[in-house]
């Protein structure tokens, strides 16, 4: 089938703030680190109403379980007029799933559709072209090649990039997502009517944190004013470019909240 972020404050710790929000389910009080130096990020834009969706949601599914790769759902809301509504939908995807599309010179903007590390579109349900993909953007110049972590801390989310080892990797913005692992959906109209589908790494949540400009920094991300039933996880990534233009993936990082 063809065709993102609230307000939380954000204390950036050199001094600049930011506003947002952040739907994190629960006070962790102790600190735990997040999953270093995952090898892609993979984007899945797909939606409840297409049929040709569910087994790239499984495939999305058996990915999130490969600690070297962070793998997100992100619902599109496009489809919702085909006779079922997604639950799960926000136009922002819609509109990053645009943006990628611009910036790649191409109108391929369609469900089941995965974006590996910011650059390359495949086909959702095509797990071979998408380790394909992988390891051809493992070969990119700068592509997931800064490090970054993230620990819990009482009430707050600690976000740390390190400094660019290499001289064409100098800026990028530092996003957060705040996602709900496991979500099981029972749909009674259109497309996929009578099944019941469960989404994996569902972003639910959408803030910029801040700009990193090539050296070591470090935020702060308070955890409060929950606003998302269900979110279990957080994801911080690096990425060239801006909203509007993304660019490759630089760098991530994946905790559990619980």
């Amino acid at each position: 089938m063809t065709t993102m972020m609230a307000s939380n404050l954000v204390t950036r710790w050199s001094g600049a703030l930011w506003s947002g929000a952040l739907g994190i389910c629960a006070i962790v009080a102790i600190i735990r680190p997040a999953h270093a130096d995952p090898r892609a990020v993979v984007e899945l834009f797909t939606s409840q109403g297409c049929s040709s969706c569910p087994p790239a949601d499984k495939v999305i599914g058996d990915l999130s379980s490969d600690p070297s790769i962070i793998a997100l759902s992100m619902p599109i809301d496009y489809w919702d007029y085909l006779g079922w509504k997604d639950t799960l939908a926000d136009s922002r995807f819609s509109a990053r799933q645009r943006a990628y599309s611009r910036m790649r010179g191409d109108r391929e903007v369609y469900t089941p559709q995965v974006v590996v590390n910011g650059s390359t579109h495949v086909i959702g349900s095509d797990r071979a072209g998408i380790e394909s993909a992988i390891g051809k953007a493992d070969k990119g110049a700068g592509v997931m090649s800064v490090p970054v972590t993230m620990s819990l801390a009482g009430k707050q989310i600690n976000v740390s990039v390190a400094e660019s080892k290499e001289p064409a990797v100098s800026h990028g913005e530092v996003w957060i997502c705040s996602i709900a692992k496991s979500v099981p959906i029972a749909i009674a109209k259109g497309e996929n009517r009578g099944q019941q589908i469960t989404y994996h790494n569902v972003v639910r949540n959408l803030l910029k944190v801040g700009d990193w400009n090539g050296r070591a920094e470090s935020w702060t991300v308070p955890i409060e004013n929950l606003t998302r039933e269900g979110v279990d996880g957080a994801v911080v990534y690096v990425q060239d470019g801006s909203r509007e233009r993304p660019g490759p993936m630089l760098g991530a990082a994946y905790t559990s909240l619980h």
